[in-house]
């Protein structure tokens, strides 16, 4: 086994952190919390590489012959100005709040309806496609979520609200926790075969 050290340390340093939450023992505590605080410092910094990534590729992009050199100009422009005016001013002042709120939210908005159409149209592609029960049961509950959202024409359909609320509370909340769960899983799957060693993300084969 190639780097038995990667391995060695990164399952004791897992087992450290497991234990410090099943066991409190002063010294087992402060060192999870010390872990933890490293792993924190460490995610943030990948985090500044990876924008510094991003402001880099697209640099040399907006400067290539590539037809969509506009788009890399903007998102640099957009970059610069963002990380200038929350560093200076900070990232709840009136100036970041204002960028935040008027054109953040409206990107993330204008997404979201493309994202509707797209689906309502998958849906419609599934069902002549291949239509089943589980086709039909998507189409009809995202169009009637969708004639739920809004008023059709100036008409309200009895029934329609109480039959959105129910669709959000017991059928979306059921599917999200199984999601949830199943995200759970694999996550408790994937830290038990790194803490065993059988997976070593970290360099080691």
């Amino acid at each position: 086994m190639r780097n038995p050290i990667y391995a060695a340390l990164a399952i004791g340093v897992g087992i450290i952190v497991l234990l410090g939450y099943f066991l409190q023992f002063d010294l087992l505590v402060n060192l999870r919390v010390v872990l933890l605080e490293w792993a924190t410092i460490i995610v943030a910094a990948a985090l500044l590489v990876g924008v510094a990534n991003l402001f880099i590729v697209h640099w040399r992009k907006s400067f290539s012959d590539q037809p969509n050199r506009a788009n890399n100009i903007a998102l640099l422009i957009g970059m610069v100005i963002t990380l200038g005016v929350a560093g200076w001013f900070g990232p709840t002042a009136t100036y970041s709040l204002w960028i935040f709120n008027y054109v953040l939210i409206p990107i993330e908005a204008s997404l979201m309806g493309i994202l509707a159409v797209v689906l309502i149209y998958a849906g419609v592609r599934i069902l002549r496609r291949k239509p089943n029960l589980l086709s039909i049961v998507f189409i009809v509950t995202a169009v009637v979520i969708l004639l739920m959202t809004g008023s059709l024409f100036g008409i309200d359909i009895p029934g329609l609200s109480e039959l959105r609320i129910w669709i959000g509370k017991v059928p979306a909340v059921a599917g999200a926790r199984g999601i949830l769960l199943g995200v759970s899983l694999g996550i408790i799957a994937a830290g038990l075969r790194i803490l065993s060693g059988a997976d070593r993300p970290y360099g080691g084969s």
